[in-house]
């Protein structure tokens, strides 16, 4: 019994034997001599931590803001204040009274009107552009610029009523001029800043963009070419800058457009290449030489253009001849229409008005006019226009 056991038993116990030692000997293979450092346990695994957020590094305000072009502007900007002394007539005794035979009439009360403005440095020994209107009939002026509030008398260099522009001198030698834009590169929608001392509340920084260019015929000047904007410009903003993202003067804020008095977003500004060129004049002479035709103007209707037989509404109508202009010498006469000037073709009368005006007196302006149904050349010396003041 036994031995049919371990016949059976012998091979099973064989074929562990032999797979034992195949195990033992694949172990042998992987082990060295050396002696060897005990190794510790695996660390159990840690999960990875979530990515950090994106670090997001704020932009400099000024990215946002024109609180640089403002503050470069701003100490360029002065407050005028102008006083004008007046005599009241004090209530008398009813006429007819015979107590006027013995008290006679009240002597009159002086008395003392002030308004308030801005202005524009342009020179470091002060000189400053403003509005005629702003100073126009004072007996005084003062100018206080914002940095410190100090206060210095100033004194009329010249004026043009026709633009309503005029330069003052203040006695100061420390003053911070202003740079000087390009207001003939401006267009619709460029962002502008208009500084100045509305209601006399300090000087204000106001935004709005460019609404228009080449404004005229509004009745605010005989002379127009405005830069309109939306910049809230109130009382007060008369003579202070209109100036671009850079700084740099683009226009004198000159008027509004108003029923209330306050701003409703129609405000006008003077282009700074007007300014410029009435300066230099201003301080060079004390007045402003142009040319004048010695004509009045009126704009062609549809119903005018058709029957002079004129081939568009482009061109301005004389209606009307000054007896002994320059004008009437050269032969123009009413009823003709200025379709150039100078080879610069006319839109309207406006655009002829400033055409002419910027000519200096004794040139000549080669004039092409329609008459009778066709184009014939005229040639022109201007003259001096006339001093004239702007009805407001």
């Amino acid at each position: 019994m036994l031995r049919r056991l371990w016949r059976v038993l012998a091979p099973v116990l064989a074929a562990g034997i032999m797979l034992l030692g195949t195990q033992l000997w694949g172990c042998s293979q992987k082990t060295s001599d050396a002696p060897q450092t005990p190794q510790p346990p695996p660390a159990p695994a840690v999960a990875a931590p979530p990515p950090a957020p994106a670090v997001v590094t704020p932009s400099r305000p000024s990215d946002f803001s024109l609180h640089e072009p403002a503050q470069r502007a701003m100490p360029s900007v002065v407050n005028i204040f102008t006083a004008k002394r007046l005599r009241t007539r004090r209530p008398g005794l009813p006429e007819g009274s015979p107590l006027r035979r013995f008290f006679g009439e009240p002597p009159d009360e002086p008395s003392t009107a002030t308004s308030l403005g801005s202005g524009v440095v342009v020179t470091k020994d002060g000189l400053i552009l403003t509005n005629n209107h702003v100073i126009e009939g004072a007996d005084e002026i003062a100018v206080q610029v914002s940095a410190g509030n100090k206060r210095a008398s100033a004194k009329i260099v010249g004026v043009d009523p026709d633009t309503d522009l005029a330069v003052i001198k203040a006695e100061s030698d420390n003053l911070t001029p202003i740079t000087f834009g390009d207001s003939e590169r401006l267009q619709v929608g460029d962002f502008v800043l208009a500084i100045g001392d509305p209601f006399g509340v300090g000087q204000t920084v106001t935004m709005g963009i460019v609404s228009a260019t080449g404004r005229n015929r509004l009745g605010i000047n005989p002379i127009e070419n405005f830069i309109q904007t939306d910049a809230p410009i109130n009382p007060g903003n008369s003579g202070g800058a209109l100036v671009d993202v850079r700084g740099e003067l683009v226009g004198i804020n000159s008027a509004i457009y108003s029923e209330s008095g306050g701003s409703l977003g129609i405000g006008f500004a003077i282009p700074v290449s007007i300014a410029k060129q009435v300066m230099e004049q201003l301080v060079k002479t004390g007045r402003v030489n142009r040319g004048w035709l010695g004509v009045q103007m009126e704009e062609i209707t549809p119903e005018q253009a058709r029957q002079l037989g004129l081939p568009d509404q482009n061109g301005a109508l004389v209606s009307a001849v000054v007896p002994g202009g320059p004008a009437q010498r050269a032969g123009l006469r009413a009823g003709d229409v200025v379709r150039t000037s100078n080879g610069k073709s006319i839109a309207d009368s406006g655009m002829l008005l400033r055409e002419i005006t910027a000519l200096a007196p004794g040139q000549t302006a080669e004039l092409t006019i329609w008459r009778n149904g066709k184009e014939q050349q005229v040639k022109v010396e201007v003259g001096q226009r006339p001093a004239a003041r702007a009805a407001r």
